[in-house]
């Protein structure tokens, strides 16, 4: 059945993938049933992890495997974060001034 992934998670799959003999699309699905286990698993306690996305838990207090769903939710929050900023036309619009090093290196001003 086809399925849409974000263009990073599919460059990502098919970088692992080669490692591990996989196409992009099987390193995927691996993920998934990786994903679908935890979840599953009585071992990772999906209402902690939850609480610590919320912001009202302790990713101390997490196990191992909670711990890693938690940072890969916050890696996925930041990339998206990340893709969203135009500091570019916030500071053109706001009428501000920038400064940014060309391809040479050299320091420009802008704005």
């Amino acid at each position: 059945m086809p399925t849409r992934v974000d263009g990073d998670l599919f460059d990502a799959a098919k970088s692992v993938g080669a490692v591990n003999s996989r196409s992009a699309a099987q390193q995927i699905n691996h993920w998934a049933r990786i994903g679908r286990e935890f979840e599953a698993s009585g071992h990772v306690s999906q209402r902690d992890i939850e609480r610590v996305l919320a912001g009202d838990g302790s990713y101390d207090t997490l196990g191992e495997r909670e711990q890693a769903i938690v940072r890969a939710d916050w890696d996925e929050q930041v990339a998206a974060r990340i893709a969203a900023l135009d500091f570019e036309t916030e500071f053109a619009e706001a009428g501000e001034t920038w400064s940014e090093a060309d391809d040479a290196g050299r320091l420009t001003a802008r704005g």
